[in-house]
């Protein structure tokens, strides 16, 4: 059998509601009625049975126990009013007057006339006469003395009384059914309520993207940390707990950001609303790179989302990377730039001119053996050497000459810089100068560093179109590109690579009418404080 939806679930339970309140209210209503009306009639017959009792003719006729004019004035009476009966007895409560004519002489019947002929007392009650069960108002007929002459019974068969109480049960069965179709629209109007509410999804469908969602924050590597608008902490998953050193038995749900982690930011986020990403920062004595992002309904920021890993981890990560990235570019440019110089030469030895290819070969071997030297006496990080080399090789695929400041010198760096953010830097840097000067038709790209002092200083200067000063400072946004001036791709990461390590650039007209980018980062972190 297929599972009900949430919504017909919702419907079918408070239709039942409906009926089971108006079963209950029902039943109590007609109780209390039937309960009422009894005795609204019971009071009608004992006022009517206290009249008829006072009546001079009634007493008279009971003082000499006239049957005859006795009935005459029962019938007389029940016929002006509404009573079922009216039945008079004397003093021995033998029947004076009947509905039933041949019943007059015989004894009243119920047992319920003692009250009247021995106390005199007037009263409602509750029988079964001779002519059914029934409501019964007694009083006792007295004489001018003060002597009980007989007793009055006025009654109301309850059979009658089922008629009254049926128009009402009508009344509450129509009210009923108008409550439950109505309980059936709003039920269906709450249920699409609550199925917006919860994107259309089923209770089974929720229970299983919970536990996806907990298997995949468990799998991920990524410290991931959730707050609510009020910066209780929602989500903290066993990689943030490693990795911040927490313990993971220790429960954190529900307990404030700041008193967990004060520097976390993420109450910075609530109140901005501006995402963050790969932003350095310290938590637990750990160097993280952070994303944070806001969750939001509609416009409204709802909670943040942090997620996480230790610095050094991206760096290994990154380092590797950037050697596989400098090994395919050096490999795939000495290729292409050997292939062509190859087939020169297996040209000029098939015409006979040996002199020429041997030229070449020499010119080759000596440049290479040059920018070898220099890069090893000059260039003390491998990584930094290997990148200068696959970008000459990379100039010389493009048909430009990336030409090295020979006075250059570029000594061990500092613990605190990873060879990787230089790469980083001085890669994009390149990567931009090339394509500048590729875009305005130049022909060479020039390269000078240095270490002496207290920074590291790196130029770059083009012969492209240059960068208006109304640019300079646009093109390290991130999205910006300018395909005019070659300007824009990857320099948001140059920038964000300086502000991590500290430093700043410059832009500036180079001396061939191009542009000229000056790095420069601090040998030493300056202390907080």
């Amino acid at each position: 059998m297929a599972r009900l939806k949430i919504s017909t679930r919702l419907m079918i339970m408070m239709c039942l509601l409906v009926l089971l309140q108006a079963a209950l209210l029902g039943g109590f209503a007609l109780r209390y009625l039937s309960t009422s009306l009894e005795e609204q009639i019971g009071l009608r017959a004992l006022q009517l049975a206290s009249m008829i009792a006072q009546t001079p003719a009634v007493r008279e006729a009971a003082r000499t126990r006239n049957s005859n004019a006795m009935q005459t004035l029962a019938e007389e009476l029940r016929e002006a009013t509404d009573a079922t009966f009216i039945s008079i007895g004397d003093r021995e409560g033998i029947r004076l007057a009947h509905p039933l004519p041949e019943r007059i002489g015989k004894p009243m019947v119920g047992g319920d006339n003692e009250r009247a002929l021995k106390l005199g007392q007037s009263y409602i009650s509750r029988a079964t006469g001779s002519l059914g069960p029934s409501v019964r108002g007694k009083a006792p007929i007295f004489s001018e003395k003060g002597d009980i002459l007989g007793v009055v019974s006025v009654g109301y068969l309850t059979s009658s009384l089922g008629h009254i109480i049926l128009r009402y049960q009508s009344i509450v069965i129509s009210v009923t059914l108008a409550l439950l179709l109505l309980s059936i629209l709003l039920a269906v109007w709450i249920s699409r309520r609550f199925r917006a509410a919860i994107y259309g999804l089923e209770p089974h469908q929720i229970a299983r993207l919970f536990e996806e969602r907990n298997a995949t924050l468990e799998s991920v590597r990524e410290g991931i940390i959730a707050v609510n608008t009020e910066g209780l902490i929602t989500t903290f998953n066993q990689a943030a707990a490693t990795t911040l050193g927490l313990s993971a038995t220790e429960p954190l749900s529900g307990r404030p950001i700041q008193e967990v982690l004060p520097d976390s930011r993420l109450p910075d986020l609530l109140k901005s609303g501006e995402p963050e990403f790969d932003s350095e920062l310290t938590l637990q004595g750990q160097t993280l790179i952070v994303n944070r992002i806001p969750i939001r309904d509609g416009d409204k920021v709802i909670g943040g989302v942090a997620s996480f890993r230790r610095k050094d981890e991206l760096d290994q990560v990154s380092r590797e990377l950037t050697q596989i990235q400098q090994y395919a570019e050096t490999l795939r440019s000495q290729a292409h730039e050997y292939a062509n110089k190859l087939h020169t030469i297996a040209g000029l030895i098939q015409i006979g001119a040996t002199d020429r290819a041997l030229d070449i070969i020499g010119q080759e071997t000596r440049e290479h053996q040059e920018l070898l030297r220099w890069l090893t006496e000059s260039v003390t990080e491998p990584v930094l050497s290997g990148c200068l080399l696959g970008k000459y090789n990379r100039a010389h695929e493009l048909g430009l000459q990336l030409s090295i400041d020979p006075d250059s010198h570029m000594g061990a760096l500092p613990s605190h810089i990873a060879p990787e953010r230089i790469v980083t830097l001085l890669g994009n840097l390149l990567d931009n100068a090339f394509d500048a000067t590729l875009s305005a038709g130049g022909k060479q790209v020039l390269l000078s560093m240095t270490d002496l002092g207290r920074e590291l200083i790196f130029e770059i200067e083009d012969e492209g179109p240059g960068v208006p000063e109304a640019d300079r400072t646009r093109i390290f946004e991130r999205g910006h590109s300018s395909k005019a001036s070659g300007r824009g791709i990857g320099l948001h990461l140059v920038r964000q690579t300086l502000a991590q390590l500290g430093g700043e650039i410059t832009v500036s007209d180079s001396d061939s009418g191009g542009a000229r980018f000056t790095a420069y980062i601090p040998k030493q972190l300056e202390k907080a404080g």
